[in-house]
Formats: C-alpha cells, sequence, structure tokens
C-alpha cells in the first residue's frame, strides 16, 4: 500500500510519461511537475525504476481485479467481453499506462522489472488459457486449437490493438473499437 504523496507522485509519474514518454520520466521532471525537491521525492522512492516498478505493481493489482470480474460471469462468451471491456476502460482512463506496460523492450535490461512483466504476462495467460479451457469442456470454443494458442490470439490482438491506438495519438475511440475487436475474435472462436 503507498502513502497519500508515494501515489501522487506515481500519478504524475503516469502523467509524465503519458506526454512526454517514457524517456521523459526523470527524477528532476518529476519533482517540477510535483512542485517538490528531488530529495523529497528520493524519500518516497529509491529512484525512477522504483516509480516504474510501483506502477507495474498498481498494475499487476489491477488486473488481478479485472479477472475477479471476469470470473464472476457465467459463459465464456461474457468473460471475454468483460476482459476486453475492463482492459479498454483502464486505458482509456490511464493512457500512459500503454507507454509502461507494453515497454517491455525497456525493461530488456533492468532485471526486477522484466520479471515482474513476465510474471504479469504469464499470470494472465494462464487465467485465459484455462477460461478458454473451460470453455471448450461446456462446447462453447472450438477445441480443434489449442487453448494456449487462443490465448496468445487474444492477448496478443489486445495488445497490439492498444498499442496502434497509443501510436496513432490514441485518434480512435478504443472502447467502441475495442467491441469490435473482441466480437470478431469471438466470431473466430466460439462455437
Amino acid at each position: 500500500m503507498h502513502t497519500a504523496r508515494q501515489n501522487e507522485i506515481i500519478q504524475k509519474a503516469l502523467q509524465l510519461i503519458d506526454s512526454n514518454g517514457i524517456q521523459g520520466l526523470t527524477i528532476k521532471n518529476l519533482s517540477k511537475e510535483i512542485g517538490i525537491s528531488e530529495p523529497a521525492i528520493y524519500r518516497h522512492f529509491e529512484n525512477k525504476e522504483d516509480i516504474i516498478m510501483s506502477i507495474l505493481h498498481m498494475f499487476r493489482q489491477h488486473s488481478e481485479q479485472i479477472m475477479i470480474q471476469v470470473s464472476k460471469k457465467e459463459t465464456v462468451s461474457e468473460q471475454m467481453d468483460v476482459l476486453f471491456e475492463q482492459y479498454m476502460h483502464s486505458f482509456q482512463n490511464n493512457p500512459a499506462l500503454v507507454a509502461v506496460i507494453f515497454s517491455e523492450e525497456l525493461f530488456r535490461n533492468e532485471g526486477a522489472q522484466r520479471e515482474l512483466t513476465s510474471a504479469i504476462i504469464a499470470k494472465n495467460m494462464t487465467q485465459v488459457t484455462k477460461m478458454l479451457e473451460k470453455g471448450v469442456q461446456q462446447g462453447t470454443i472450438r477445441n480443434d486449437i489449442p487453448c494456449e494458442h487462443l490465448a496468445y490470439m487474444m492477448l496478443g490482438s489486445l495488445r497490439l490493438f492498444v498499442k496502434n491506438w497509443q501510436l496513432s495519438g490514441f485518434q480512435f475511440p478504443l472502447i467502441e473499437k475495442g467491441r469490435e475487436l473482441i466480437s470478431s475474435i469471438k466470431t473466430l472462436i466460439v462455437r
């Protein structure tokens, strides 16, 4: 759990990333944005990487909450809708998350960030694969393609779609177009 000041620093960091890219997130820029000294930031976070780790932990917790919402739906088709809808709302409400979450290349040399990002991806893959396996058992998801491959298709499509939205300068309605995307995916895999 973060303190109020830590949450403020995280939110300002996300705003900086949103406006200037992840390279624009520096302790100096952050201190100017918040209106406190650099040493004051260091009292709350060890360094920039610590702030990014906090953002990743926040996203992991949010992903776990999304999966709880997904699990409350009875059919796999409804679960797929909720999964995409919740992630689309998350990114729509906080576009800077895209720059952090889908910047795995930036974490290549940062062991802890890379490991946490990998853990988030692995957990999401496992949960979506299990969701699809349940659909196969119920006869609602096609059984001629391994569920793990279907999960890659779903999550990979989500990632590419959201990244395209970011690269376009957020030029299309993410949630509306996301609904169209999940509808197309469901056409391919739901029986």
